[in-house]
């Protein structure tokens, strides 16, 4: 498979949501399938403006940012709703979970969309089966549409995958660049604005492919520095790499099964929570950080999929109390039917070292046992440095089959795991 990738350069992919708001709001509530939804930030007021809308809406001109009056106008039955930013965020974090099972180098660019650099993920297959698996778990795990860009940079990428809107994929090589984006109108270029638009516009520069070719003092003098940067993505030459460091937030470590059968008895999920929860915590411990939110996944037998979330004072890391958040969300919102999948998340994780707990009266008394711990261990590390004494759970494989710790944990990036009889529902 190691063929189908360039000797040299990199294989992108941009990974975009379809319409996120109204496609997690219609996973949450099958009701709105097929129906004209938009999302707005004041449903109530004449002056409040869409957000997104479902592509039911799209057809009858509704657009984002759209005035909701205008918007009704054009489409009486309308289905408003106030944006759900919770549940969007638990969705997004799954979405970036899945993604984290094919590359470590994964760059989110916003809640619903992100870069991919899978240049090196060669074992998983070639570059078009890695975006169709992507597409297809993201679709089934968490019932969401995405379209994905295949290219040698970011750029491309992320022109690609907005060609084909919903659920497509698009291959853009650089050889491609003259037949397919020079023709394009400039406003349609990623990166250009109206307000750029209409100062290239007044260059009498009016497509992608005049762009490519326009003189650079000219393209200075009207924009600045951007200038020759939009003429070199013009041309197809993007050299941004994937910097999964650029949005901290949006780390999380999660794990999750499908379930053997559909389970109804609630000792038998507290045990599967209980499992997913240690697995969580090791990975936490084995990164060095801690989690400041817990997310809960419950897909039930009828496909439907929930996803609640927490934020938590102190950081936490170890599995009773992950297991005791997972636990107290679970009993929540838990309807009582039979579960088929249940996942288990991190979220909004901290560094070990930069972790400051808030001490309340019920864990002040706890923690102050463990002071005089914590000092002789601080004295150690500062005098033979911060790795003299290291937790079981962070040590190497290697390491731990030194000291003959046998401890079996996962190294399963998914927000939701696939079953292995790879069951569709």
């Amino acid at each position: 498979m190691k063929q189908m990738y360039p000797k040299n350069g990199r294989v992108i992919l941009h990974v975009d949501m379809n319409s996120f708001y109204a496609s997690v709001e219609m996973a949450y509530d099958p009701s709105l399938r097929g129906k004209p939804l938009a999302i707005a930030g004041n449903p109530e007021e004449r002056r409040g403006i869409i957000v997104t809308c479902s592509y039911e809406a799209r057809k009858f001109g509704v657009k984002t940012t759209m005035p909701l009056w205008e918007a009704k106008k054009l489409c009486p039955q309308l289905i408003i709703m106030r944006p759900n930013f919770e549940r969007y965020r638990a969705a997004s974090i799954g979405m970036f979970e899945i993604l984290g099972n094919y590359s470590d180098l994964v760059e989110p660019v916003s809640i619903d969309e992100g870069y991919m650099d899978i240049t090196n993920s060669y074992a998983h297959g070639s570059p078009i089966e890695i975006a169709e698996m992507i597409q297809r778990r993201v679709i089934e795990q968490l019932d969401l549409p995405c379209s994905i860009g295949v290219a040698p940079n970011k750029f491309l990428a992320k022109m690609a995958s907005d060609m084909k809107k919903p659920m497509g994929i698009t291959i853009l090589r650089k050889r491609d660049v003259p037949t397919i984006l020079w023709p394009l109108d400039v406003e349609e270029m990623h990166g250009v604005g109206k307000k750029t638009g209409e100062k290239l516009r007044s260059l009498n520069i009016k497509t992608i492919g005049e762009l490519a070719k326009a003189n650079d003092t000219t393209l200075k003098m009207a924009l600045g520095i951007n200038g020759k940067r939009l003429k070199d993505k013009a041309n197809g030459e993007d050299n941004r790499p994937v910097d999964p460091e650029a949005a901290e937030e949006f780390k999380s470590v999660g794990n999750s099964t499908t379930l053997p059968r559909d389970i109804s008895n609630q000792k038998e999920l507290h045990k599967v929570l209980k499992e997913l929860a240690e697995k969580v915590s090791i990975r936490l411990k084995r990164k060095k950080v801690l989690a400041t939110g817990v997310s809960i996944t419950i897909r039930y037998k009828d496909r439907k999929t929930i996803t609640r979330s927490k934020k938590i004072n102190n950081p936490i890391q170890a599995t009773e109390e992950i297991f005791t958040v997972s636990k107290q969300l679970f009993q929540k919102h838990w309807n009582g039917n039979s579960v088929r999948l249940l996942g288990v998340t991190g979220t909004d994780l901290v560094e070990q070292g930069h972790a400051v707990k808030q001490l309340n009266l019920f864990n002040f008394e706890k923690e102050a046992k463990k002071e005089p711990l914590y000092h002789t261990l601080e004295k150690l590390r500062e005098k033979y440095g911060s790795k003299i004494i290291e937790n079981a759970a962070a040590l190497s494989d290697i390491q731990k089959k030194q000291a003959n710790i046998g401890t079996s944990t996962s190294f399963n990036k998914d927000f939701l795991q696939i079953n292995r009889n790879n069951d569709k529902e």
